[in-house]
């Protein structure tokens, strides 16, 4: 298969149809040698795609994807005595496939516990930090809040009905105090935090465009008035139509944990228009999100952030909007700052509105 390959690559330079699906070819026959217990193999999938296979071969997103993709099969197939030499040499400076390939399979380590104590993988990310390597910034091991990254848990798949949301987390009841609060609050608009704080969808290829949205209220609100009263009175694209069609907007009460798995599965996993993209991008998009939803600047600790996040409060909510159609992932949250004046709000859907109607 490394011999087909090698060969393949020797085609794949230029930009017609064939040069492409040679390209492609080469992709696949990579992560079916990473996904092939054996230290060939590891050397085999990890010379085509970041030495091998030309540059400018696959749009820069696909050979992302084809580089996230091969680190993610490679740790969960192979043995870490295998991987391990592939760190045995620091980059010189360079950001180039062998580097990044690398800076993937430490951040898919971390997430399964080895990422760390080892010499030549501690001294690779101590580089990796130096030249800045986005990363770098996290930590070599699963922190506790991320206890739920990539694990499955029998019966609890994605929220689709009022009575799934319910039964999962206490409800917020509504206020008339929330009403007054919610028409008062300002719109703060921030194009850059929105976009970090809509990146895991993005990435993911959520089927429809999110909305990430920021307010300012003029006073500090009520804890209790921090629900689905307030939320209803906000100028939000995934709450139009609210009472058009059967049922009964709701907000639950959720916390950190919960919003930070939902983030990281939304480009770990990928969306029916899209790809997963691995496990140490999906984290670093994730807590890049969660930053943005507080409003922290990106050099706060991520431990720090942790502390900050169980002094903000946290919502999930939902509604029966042409935004809402609960039948395959639909995400609202929102996120009430610990001076209680600032509100920020995240939704996205992945059903496909090109087929399902206007939305």
């Amino acid at each position: 298969m490394y011999e087909a390959a090698e060969r393949l690559c020797r085609t794949a330079v230029g930009d017609g149809p064939r040069e492409a699906s040679a390209a492609r070819t080469v992709g696949q026959i990579a992560e079916t040698l990473a996904d092939t217990r054996s230290r060939d193999c590891v050397t085999f999938a990890v010379d085509l795609v970041s030495r091998l296979l030309p540059g400018g071969a696959m749009s820069p997103g696909d050979s992302d994807r084809l580089l996230r993709s091969v680190a993610a099969k490679l740790v969960k197939a192979q043995h870490l005595r295998d991987i391990e030499p592939l760190f045995g040499e620091l980059p010189d400076g360079g950001l180039g496939p062998a580097v990044e390939l690398r800076a993937c399979l430490l951040g898919e380590l971390a997430l399964i516990g080895s990422g760390t104590g080892r010499r030549s993988l501690d001294a690779y990310a101590e580089k990796l930090r130096e030249l800045g390597h986005p990363l770098a910034r996290l930590p070599g091991t699963r922190l506790d809040v991320e206890h739920r990254f990539a694990v499955r848990v029998r019966g609890l798949g994605s929220i689709k009905t009022a009575k799934q949301l319910r039964s999962r987390f206490p409800e917020v009841p509504p206020t008339d105090g929330g009403v007054v609060a919610g028409r008062g609050a300002g719109d703060a608009r921030d194009d850059g935090r929105a976009n970090a704080a809509a990146r895991p969808f993005r990435a993911g290829g959520w089927a429809r465009e999110p909305e990430a949205r920021f307010f300012t209220l003029p006073s500090p609100l009520a804890p209790d008035d921090f629900g689905i009263s307030f939320l209803k009175e906000l100028p939000l694209r995934c709450l139009e139509g609210e009472g058009s069609r059967r049922g009964s907007a709701l907000a639950c009460a959720t916390t950190p944990d919960d919003v930070l798995n939902e983030l990281f599965s939304a480009s770990y996993v990928g969306g029916v228009t899209g790809h997963g993209q691995g496990g140490a991008y999906a984290r670093l998009y994730a807590w890049e999100s969660l930053y943005a939803l507080m409003g922290l600047p990106a050099g706060v600790p991520l431990l720090e952030a942790v502390r900050r996040a169980a002094d903000h409060r946290w919502l999930r909510f939902m509604a029966f909007t042409d935004w809402f159609h609960h039948d395959t992932s639909d995400l609202a949250f929102a996120v009430l700052d610990p001076d209680r004046t600032r509100v920020a709000v995240l939704a996205a859907s992945d059903t496909d509105v090109d087929s399902d109607g206007p939305g």
